[in-house]
């Protein structure tokens, strides 16, 4: 009810960006949606296709809700920042962060954790806010979104300033006042790129 109140776009923002990107048939994906929350990315990854969907949160609440959509093939509990994602290395097509990179959140030091579970020439799909309070967080996700890409390990496929992200919830957070907040998607893919196979 709060998200849609506030008309939060990420979830259907990032899908769409991620959709796009994506070379493959998307339905054999095996797709990560870590902070899954209640399930809103997987709907809209969902609609685009992708049917391989696990999913990982810190809250048992938010995954009872997940599990409910009978979305997931498989949900565990796990903190990113805290401990490792419950996965081998080198296991997803595809892995997405939507709405937990922020202040108070998903710490930016976690984004490695992301890549080491994406198999080479995988996708990443990670989203932030552009909002006042959390600018020096996007300065830190940012600097290490560039440090990995200097160091070889990703390349960044497309960045997208989204103005209405979603509706501010204070004058001090709203962009030149206009009532809402802006946002970024950013969907890297990872090194080795592997090139595609001739059919």
């Amino acid at each position: 009810q709060d998200v849609a109140a506030l008309e939060y776009r990420a979830p259907h923002l990032a899908a769409a960006s991620l959709a796009f990107a994506f070379p493959a048939p998307p339905a054999g994906a095996r797709l990560l949606d870590v902070a899954c929350g209640t399930g809103l990315v997987a709907r809209e990854l969902h609609r685009r296709g992708f049917r391989c969907l696990h999913g990982v949160d810190g809250s048992a609440g938010m995954l009872e809700r997940a599990r409910s959509t009978g979305l997931y093939r498989q949900l565990r509990c796990c903190v990113l920042g805290r401990e490792p994602l419950p996965a081998p290395a080198e296991h997803y097509d595809a892995v997405t962060v939507v709405g937990a990179l922020g202040e108070g959140q998903v710490p930016s030091t976690a984004v490695p954790e992301l890549l080491r579970v994406t198999k080479p020439g995988g996708f990443l799909c990670l989203t932030t806010r552009s909002n006042p309070s959390n600018l020096r967080y996007k300065a830190e996700l940012e600097a290490m979104l560039q440090s990995l890409e200097q160091q070889g390990a990703w390349q960044k496929v497309l960045v997208q300033e989204v103005e209405r992200w979603e509706r501010a919830t204070s004058e001090e957070e709203s962009t030149q006042g206009t009532g809402y907040i802006s946002g970024v998607v950013y969907i890297y893919q990872k090194c080795p790129v592997t090139p595609l196979q001739e059919s």
